[in-house]
């Protein structure tokens, strides 16, 4: 938002230092003090930028001034040069003689009317008031923004700690200063390839805040907007951290699994697959009884915690998608190390050309001195039907069944059932 003198009738604006990476096109100019007080003529982007390649180029075919040191009288000599060509570096003529690599200086009279120095938008508007303050909105390559998290958890891996931080990154080729930052976070459609749209408009410069504040969240049509309740800064070339959110003694589950092919079902599997690996997850419910429930932006989620001696230690990160505010969060840390899998096949019969049944072993090592708990999740196509078991299944849904298998400490334990599935 700007405050501008336009006077009345026809008149031109110039609105320079935009971005460099602007879309013009989706460029939106309006009066905030004169309702209908404003509409747009003509509408130019003007980013022919003034740099030493531009500038010869806009002098060729004219005469500029020369400077080369000479090495006997210690000063530089200047000569009258017309500048010929600049493709492939400058051609001269000086002294009625044609000359390239030129090792010396150029000098200009001016710098031509149609360089500027930042880019800039420029309008021809038809203005019914003399003064008034015009808002400017517009869609950019170059501002990019992403979300990270910090999860400490507890020794009992029941507690933890989250923080939020929002990371900025600006390349648009100008800076925002004291800007009132929003960011707009969902699954926003674009044409265009995909960047988090991120809102920053100017204002008046004020007073710098004494620390950082949580932003204030609000739903945006199907999605979610942050607005940061104080102006900041950034700059051109810079990465900016702010932070997000705070919240302690989360609630925690941690959940070992190990995960079955929908295929192994469908014939007969031969061999032992041995030292399976296990799955290490860690699951917390964004929810304000569990001192959460904002609406987490998609971002990467990194965790640690703290060995014997107090030092954090980072043990997994992954990535989490836009998350609701009262719904389960469950991210990846790794596969466990010290508890390990054997399965096998013990027994299989065909029933017809598109029926089995067979018979499954799986045995889990548990070689912790603590116990431990084995969700083992077997996928499986088609219809089927659990004839026994030695731990009791679960139909976790119309395509998965489950068991929950208790784990002493450094033990072993074996799995046993049998399942008769239809695929066709």
């Amino acid at each position: 938002m700007r405050k501008v003198r336009l006077g009345t009738g026809n008149v031109e604006l110039a609105y320079a230092d935009v971005s460099a990476h602007i879309q013009p096109e989706t460029v939106h100019i309006k009066s905030l003090t004169a309702e209908g007080g404003l509409s747009v003529l003509e509408q130019n982007y003007r980013y022919d930028l003034l740099s030493p390649d531009t500038l010869l180029k806009k002098y060729v075919g004219k005469t500029v001034k020369v400077y080369r040191y000479n090495e006997h009288t210690g000063v530089d000599e200047e000569k009258q040069a017309e500048l010929l060509s600049v493709e492939g570096g400058p051609v001269l003529k000086i002294d009625n003689q044609i000359t390239s690599n030129f090792n010396g200086r150029f000098a200009f009279p001016e710098v031509p009317e149609n360089l500027l120095q930042k880019p800039t938008l420029v309008w021809l508007l038809a203005s019914n008031a003399a003064e008034q303050r015009v808002e400017v909105n517009y869609l950019t390559q170059g501002l990019d923004w992403h979300a990270d998290y910090v999860l400490s958890i507890d020794a009992d891996d029941k507690l933890g700690d989250l923080n939020g931080w929002v990371t900025l990154k600006n390349e648009t080729g100008t800076s925002y200063k004291s800007a009132e930052l929003k960011l707009v976070a969902g699954d926003v459609q674009r044409i265009a390839p995909e960047q988090p749209p991120m809102l920053m408009d100017r204002a008046v410069p004020m007073a710098p805040e004494p620390a950082p504040a949580p932003f204030k969240e609000e739903g945006l049509f199907e999605y979610h907007l942050y607005t940061l309740d104080r102006p900041t800064s950034l700059l051109d070339k810079e990465q900016k951290q702010v932070s997000l959110l705070s919240a302690s003694n989360i609630a925690l589950e941690k959940k070992l699994i190990f995960f079955g092919q929908r295929y192994w079902f469908q014939s007969q599997f031969r061999g032992v697959l041995q030292n399976q690996k296990v799955s290490a997850y860690l699951e917390f419910k964004n929810e304000e009884r569990n001192h959460l429930g904002m609406p987490l932006p998609k971002g990467t989620l990194r965790v640690y915690k703290a060995d014997k001696g107090g030092q954090k230690q980072f043990i997994g990160e992954d990535a989490i998608d836009h998350t609701p505010r009262d719904e389960k969060v469950r991210i990846k840390l790794g596969e466990a190390f010290d508890v390990v899998a054997d399965r096998r096949e013990t027994d299989f019969r065909a029933l017809s050309n598109c029926a089995s049944e067979s018979e499954w072993e799986i045995k889990l090592r548990n070689h912790k001195d603590t116990p431990e708990s084995v969700e083992v999740n077997e996928p499986i196509g088609g219809d089927w039907q659990i004839m026994s078991s030695s731990v009791p299944a679960t139909k976790k849904d119309s395509q998965t069944f489950t068991f929950d298998v208790r784990l002493a400490p450094r033990s072993e334990t074996k799995l046993t059932y049998r399942v008769r599935v239809r695929w066709c």
